[in-house]
């Protein structure tokens, strides 16, 4: 997985596991919906970010996911 998502997944709370397996690459995800949403939105917001926001576009985006300042 990206390191980049695990820390993302990590801000929001999710949990990983490995179920009945020991292969680290292959992790469940364990999250409350609205941790699951709080992750989603992290993601948003860090491609918003990448992108510098150019013309708006950013507002754009967080407009049509319904995401708040």
């Amino acid at each position: 997985m990206n390191e980049r998502i695990k820390q993302l997944a990590d801000k929001a709370g999710i949990q990983f596991y490995n179920l009945s397996t020991d292969d680290s690459n292959n992790p469940q995800m364990c999250g409350s919906i609205g941790v699951l949403e709080w992750f989603a939105e992290l993601i948003v917001r860090e491609c918003i970010n990448s992108t510098g926001n150019c013309a708006g576009t950013g507002d754009m985006i967080k407009e049509h996911f319904g995401i708040k300042e």
